[in-house]
């Protein structure tokens, strides 16, 4: 429901961007993300700017090379998505905030009832090929086939 008060906890109007972290959304997901690297020559760019970044990407579907300057270096971002990504520290973000949400639900934190639809497996037994029209199926010789001529064929 959009009160006053939720207005104000969802307001992104301070923010640079609206796909930019708060701090509250920051404290939450900053532990999730593994430490930054420290062998570098230069200071490693702040993780919370990359996420910006990567959020920024995400929720614009803008390219990595439209990434506006005020964001780490498109390829920085895009090294750390990548890294994160393969890591899984973006599946432990996914895991831990729906855990959070089901919690705020009243709810156990993993699901504990699964549903499986056997509709499309009846289905798939059933039919088959004989379900497939077998006039829209015909298989096509090749044209070029028919003009392989007979005495360039090897015995």
């Amino acid at each position: 429901m959009w009160t006053k008060k939720n207005r104000k906890h969802y307001d992104r109007s301070k923010l640079r961007y609206p796909s930019d972290l708060t701090d509250e959304e920051w404290s939450i997901l900053e532990p999730h993300l593994p430490p930054p690297r420290s062998k570098r020559a230069k200071a490693p760019p702040e993780r919370r700017d990359i996420l910006n970044a990567i959020l920024y990407v995400l929720s614009t579907g803008c390219q990595w090379r439209a990434l506006p300057k005020d964001f780490p270096p498109k390829s920085t971002a895009h090294d750390y998505f990548v890294a994160w990504q393969v890591d899984g520290a973006l599946t432990r973000i996914h895991h831990a905030l729906h855990g959070e949400v089901r919690e705020l639900e009243g709810k156990a934190t993993t699901p504990t009832l699964s549903i499986v639809d056997s509709q499309s497996v009846k289905s798939a037994e059933k039919g088959g090929l004989a379900s497939i029209r077998q006039d829209t199926t015909q298989v096509r010789r090749s044209k070029a086939r028919s003009a392989i001529l007979p005495w360039t064929r090897s015995a």
